[in-house]
Parts: C-alpha cells; structure tokens; sequence
C-alpha cells in the first residue's frame, strides 16, 4: 500500500477566533510551511470554513472543515475538536451560537474581577483584540495584559490570574464533553480531544480516564 508523506495541521485558528491572521492570510502562511492538509478549528465558530476551504482550493492545500468546541468533563474544561464537519449543519451552528453568548457572559465576569483587583478596563483592553465581537476568549485577555506590562508573557497571564482560585479566573459551565461529541457526529464530523496534555485530571482518573470517555 502506497503512503503519502506530508504535513498537515489540523488545529489551527483565525481572526474568527483567537488567531492573529486573516482567513485568506493563515491558509497562506500554512502554505508556505510547506502544509498539504489543513483544518481551520476556531474556538465555537465556523463563519471562517468557506472562506478557508476558498483560498486552500486557490492555493491547491487539501482543506477539512473543522471547529473547536468548549466543553467540560467532571468540572474540568476541556476542548474537542471536529473534524470534516458541516458547518452549515442547524444544530451545530445553533449550539456554537449559545456558547458565543455565554463566552461574553464570561467575560464580562472576567472584566468585573480585574476590576476588584484593581486593574480596570481590561475586558474593554481585551475587546480591541477581538476583531470578533461575538467571541472574546481567555487569549485575548491575556494579549492585552501582556501589551498593557501588567504581565511579561502569555504563560505569566494564565499562571497569574486565570487558574482556578486566581483572581481572574470565573468558573464557567460548559457543554458536557459527551454532547459536545454527539454534536460533532450529528454534524457528521470526527471527535477529537484536543492538546490532551493540557487538562488537569489528578484525582478524576487521570489522563487515561479522560481518554476513554
């Protein structure tokens, strides 16, 4: 059986998320890495997928339609990725959307607790980094207090200020990481656990608990 060898990127963002590149922009930067099959998995969102599978057919890159979906599991955030979705599939689109709207809930929660702390207008710091209004995340607080010198990296900002028990951290529920697998197959996608090594799972089972749920 013949194997092809290539590279591919299946977890990348946009602007539509929490990128820093344009959909027309990124698909040509994964290009010119010498990328041969890429995914655009936005944080909830998938208004960017025609856009990337357009210029991916342009620039003749093998493209999958794909987004990332917040969730949880036993209290725990996590993230699932979807792969070769259909993004214009009313459910999915119906679910991302309320998810959308309770990020700015978050958010705005986020920007009243730095406020308590004493560093005020950080959720407005953090909007101008969202060219998409309807999704402010985690990263783009953290953009912003690295450019304002309240901290010196990314990292810092998320050891600092957004784990649990840190004054910038909001607890939030997430769709169940069981429904956000069934919305994904109902979609007619494939479910994947994103970065695995990242969720703290000490005391519910361990990395391998997760994996097998």
């Amino acid at each position: 059986m013949n194997r092809i060898m290539g590279v591919a990127d299946l977890h990348c963002h946009s602007r539509f998320s929490d990128g820093t590149l344009p959909v027309d922009a990124l698909v040509a930067l994964a290009v010119s890495r010498g990328v041969q099959l890429l995914a655009l998995t936005d944080h909830d969102e998938v208004s960017g997928v025609g856009e990337a599978r357009r210029a991916a057919a342009s620039l003749g890159v093998q493209f999958v339609s794909g987004v990332e979906v917040s969730a949880q599991w036993q209290g725990t955030s996590v993230h699932v990725v979807g792969l070769r979705i259909d993004e214009a599939n009313r459910e999915l689109t119906t679910e991302l959307a309320r998810i959308r709207t309770e990020r700015d809930t978050r958010a705005q929660r986020m920007g009243d607790s730095f406020a308590a702390i004493g560093i005020p207008g950080v959720l407005e710091g953090a909007r101008a980094y969202a060219p998409n209004p309807d999704l402010l995340s985690r990263t783009h607080f953290a953009r912003h207090l690295v450019d304002s010198g309240i901290c010196s990296s990314i990292g810092e900002v998320f050891a600092r200020f957004m784990k649990p028990g840190k004054p910038g951290y909001v607890r939030h529920e997430w769709l169940p990481m069981s429904d956000a697998i069934s919305l994904i197959h109902g979609a007619g996608g494939r479910a994947v656990l994103a970065h695995p090594g990242r969720y703290e799972t000490d005391g519910l089972g361990g990395k391998q608990a997760l994996l097998r749920d």
